[in-house]
This record gives C-alpha cells, structure tokens and sequence, in this order.
C-alpha cells in the first residue's frame, strides 16, 4: 500500500485537491481511501437514533453496517489524539492511502501552499514534504531547492507525480504524529 499525506493549513484547498487527486487514481486504475484528521469535535451519530442511543448507554464500539457502507464509532474514555500508524493499522489494504491533515507525520507529504493565506511554510523545517502543490510558486518565501512544484489547480498532475514516484510512498509501517 502507498501512503501519502497532504498537509496545509486550514482552507488552503487540501479537500478540493484531493477530490481531483481521488478521481484522477482511480481512472487510472486505482483504489483509493482517505484518512481525514479534524481538530474539531464531530458526530456523525444521529441523537435519538438507536445507535446514538447504545452510545449514550456507554457502548465503547458501535459499528453500523448495511450492504452499502460500514461505520465505526468508538469512544474513548478520555482526550487520545490517535497516532497516523494506529489509523493506518484500522484501514484495509488499497493501492493509495491519502492521509489529508496529520502535517506533523513521518509521512512523505504534498504540502498545499498559498501565498493569498499568509502562512509558513512546512517544506524548510519538514524533511517529509517531497513536493510544494501551489498555485503561486514565485511567491514561495524560501526557495524550494530540488523539492518539485505541483500545480495545485491539476490534481491530474499531483496525481501523475504520485503514480511516477510511487515506490517512494510504499508504507513500511508504524509512522509518528
């Protein structure tokens, strides 16, 4: 399984790239999922639903599944930010494992960089970042050395770069962050 992170600041564009990025693998013959970290609290439960109510009676696990769609809603007892190589662990094998947030990840990653956001950079200080998806790369405030530059408005072309430098994102187990 390859394993790739997208990492960016919030609005930079991560979900419409990845969307593009999704459909473009799979053209291509590709299975594809997605790991999406949130810092927010979310609740995909419906309140007065009966799995809602087992949760509310203290069920740790719940999974709902049908013939369509399967969803594991586990509680945990107190604050655990999960670590990526736990999730990764939880997912079933597919050609390509976007991981989209996690930017602190041992992971190879496309950072998703936009001036118009007025933020840092990761690539000078994350030795995991393979490539800069922009869609202003003279405004890149540190010069980007042999780091390629991807056209962030082409999830065809981040999609073409992965599918070129595919043995690079073969997962090889536990990654922190």
């Amino acid at each position: 399984m390859k394993v790739v992170g997208f990492a960016g600041p919030s609005g930079v564009g991560k979900t419409t790239l990845l969307e593009g990025v999704i459909a473009a693998l799979r053209a291509a013959g590709c299975s594809v999922s997605v790991i999406k970290h949130t810092h927010k609290r979310f609740d995909i439960d419906q309140p007065g639903k009966d799995s809602w109510r087992h949760r509310q009676a203290g069920a740790g696990e719940v999974l709902l599944a049908s013939s369509h769609r399967l969803a594991l809603l586990r509680e945990h007892p107190m604050d655990h930010e999960p670590q990526i190589g736990e999730l990764i662990a939880e997912m079933r094998p597919v050609d390509w494992l976007l991981v989209e947030g996690f930017k602190h990840a041992a992971l190879p990653k496309v950072e998703i960089w936009r001036a118009a956001l007025g933020q840092e950079p990761l690539y000078p200080a994350d030795a995991h970042v393979v490539a800069i998806a922009t869609d202003t790369p003279d405004a890149l405030p540190t010069p980007p050395g042999a780091l390629p530059l991807l056209d962030l408005n082409s999830p065809r072309a981040v999609a073409e770069f992965l599918l070129a430098q595919g043995e690079r994102f073969n997962y090889a187990g536990d990654t922190h962050g």
